[in-house]
């Protein structure tokens, strides 16, 4: 249950009741009337800009619809009152018993307590990670995994019909470096002394098992040959066997893609040549020059004859090449065609995860996407900022086994899977983020993973004393919530807004709210166990008063409700204890 959403409709409700009685004009547009928490809680429960948003179309002013929807709205039996504030904002304050039957309410729905039909079935792809396969996955890779991973969770749970999928770039100069750095690892397993790795080629050992199984496979057919022999074969061996890698560290994290699709498939299977003609029958391609780079100099700039896109006509700063000056198609080409292999797949909805340096590559993108759908298909990209990694405070030296790069696997490995999916949705993507080895394992309110897990644990700590002490592990069975008050009522405030948390998180895809929000509802737990300290009155378990606990521990109930469903929706594993 959405008690928002739900007093949308009482709202909504309100109006169309005034239109039919002739104290509002019929036809006026409500979509942009909202009911949300108050920015201060002192106001009231709920908060609606619903007069404001209808003064100027009705031709009225914005009180006195206000006045007019709070004598309806306080014949809502739930509504304690209704007051009006500022220029038109409506605040209504429900009964207490509202608050404490939302425990109930929590507790009845379970792990649902946040899902919603939102989105309707809508079809969604979320393409996220599509790291070259030329290596395994590093740190570079992982936030962008890990945000693409947690908001089709969440796009899922507000009731999107989501596909993850994976682009494997597998075409380009990229990997014709990497079959060649897998050649010299090949010989050097047939016994060849290799000696260092020659510049601009692929110098990590995560090769040498790679040329191992190439050996196995082929024996010395290939070690001698002309490249023209093996090239194409060791791409599509090497890139497999880095594809396996690839899923086994994404794995690590919990994440599996339900496609993977291929660049090198696109070039094969026609697909570029196809999207080009679809465009030309369109009249969106032609043959023309570009003016010279922003900032680079006209003598260092040759004019030639490109084919070109159109992408200007769809709000891109220039029409982009799809064509290099040898012939081969760009990489924009092969995106577009892409993207429109997505689009026939039925896709309504379109998001890219991606790293961001790609951000200048974001508008030819939209362009195409509008182009290729009429622009009945949203694309959306999410630019996900670097993790900068330190341990105490000094930056975390390159991994040896890399070459280059501190790998995913190593990083799960030492602070564990739950504790690197969370640390990455602790701020917005678009925001830097420092990983510090020590800090995220350590046992301090500073720690945004520690402090959720903790407040976790307290709960099931309360619950297990609880069962401990009496026949039924149930509290909230016959609980006297009506026992519950002032701060308690404030935090199940709080966990009411979960199933809103939620749907807004999907609507704007910004996983990191729901991170958020448990950091908010662990910090107003750990305030409210906290008051027991100097208070014994105002602990989770009072001794000599059994209703007061029992009512106490079925907030608690809730409270892990709530925490758990927000952890799993994230990948991350609620706790029982902390050790």
């Amino acid at each position: 249950m959405n008690i928002f959403a739900d007093f949308q409709d009482v709202v909504l409700a309100a109006v169309a009741q005034a239109q039919t009685e002739g104290k509002l004009p019929a036809g006026l547009n409500t979509h942009a009337i909202t009911v949300e928490p108050p920015r201060d809680a002192g106001h009231g429960d709920l908060a609606t800009n619903a007069a404001l948003v209808l003064a100027k179309p009705a031709g009225l002013s914005p009180r006195a619809i206000a006045d007019d929807l709070s004598a309806r709205l306080r014949g809502d039996p739930r509504v304690a009152d209704v007051s009006v504030a500022g220029p038109g904002f409506l605040n209504i304050r429900l009964h207490d018993d509202v608050w404490r039957q939302m425990i109930a309410t929590i507790l009845q729905e379970g792990a649902n307590f946040g899902r919603s039909r939102v989105g309707g079935d809508a079809p969604v792809n979320v393409e996220f990670v599509s790291a070259n396969p030329t290596g395994p996955m590093h740190m570079g890779h992982c936030r962008g995994a890990v945000v693409g991973d947690a908001l089709a969770a969440v796009l899922e749970c507000a009731g999107f019909e989501v596909t993850r999928e994976y682009y494997i770039n597998d075409a380009g100069g990229q990997v014709d470096t990497l079959a060649r750095s897998a050649h010299l690892r090949y010989r050097e397993a047939l016994g060849e002394d290799i000696g260092a790795i020659p510049e601009g080629l692929y110098p990590g050992d995560y090769l040498v098992p790679v040329g191992a199984a190439l050996a196995a496979a082929f024996g010395d057919t290939y070690r001698d040959a002309p490249e023209s022999a093996w090239l194409d074969l060791f791409k599509r061996e090497t890139t497999a066997r880095m594809m396996e890698l690839i899923k086994s560290d994404l794995g690590k994290l919990g994440i599996h893609h339900d496609v993977f699709a291929s660049e090198r498939a696109l070039h094969e299977n026609g697909a570029i040549v196809e999207t080009l003609a679809d465009l030309e029958a369109r009249n969106l391609v032609y043959v023309g020059t570009l003016e010279p780079p922003k900032g680079e100099a006209p003598e260092d700039w040759e004019p030639r004859p490109q084919t070109l896109f159109r992408a200007s006509d769809f709000g891109d700063d220039t029409d982009r090449p799809l064509k290099k000056s040898n012939g081969a198609w760009t990489y924009f080409a092969a995106d577009i065609a892409y993207h429109r292999d997505k689009i026939r797949r039925g896709f309504t909805h379109l998001v890219n995860v991606w790293g961001a340096d790609h951000g200048g590559y974001v508008k030819r993108m939209d362009a195409a996407v509008e182009a290729m759908s009429g622009g009945s298909v949203s694309h959306d990209v999410l630019l996900c900022q670097m993790v900068r990694l330190f341990r105490a405070g000094e930056p975390v030296k390159m991994s040896k086994r890399s070459g280059s790069f501190v790998t995913l696997a190593d990083v799960v490995e030492e602070v564990g899977k739950d504790v690197v999916r969370f640390m990455m949705l602790t701020r917005r993507s678009d925001a830097q983020l420092d990983f510090d080895f020590a800090k995220v394992v350590e046992q301090s309110k500073d720690n945004p993973v520690f402090y959720v897990q903790y407040a976790h644990a307290r709960v099931r700590s309360v619950l297990r004393k609880w069962a401990d002490a009496h026949d039924s592990a149930d509290p909230a069975r016959d609980a006297p919530l009506d026992l519950l008050n002032g701060d308690e009522l404030a935090l199940v405030k709080l966990l009411a807004q979960w199933p809103r948390i939620v749907s807004g998180a999907a609507l704007t895809h910004e996983p990191h709210r729901c991170a958020f929000y448990l950091g908010d509802v662990a910090a107003a737990f750990h305030a409210l166990w906290n008051s027991g300290n100097d208070d014994p009155s105002r602990r989770f378990i009072v001794a000599d008063d059994v209703a007061v606990t029992q009512a106490r521990a079925a907030l608690c109930l809730a409270v892990g409700q709530v925490i758990g469903n927000g952890l799993r929706l994230l990948g991350v594993e609620p706790v029982e204890e902390m050790h």
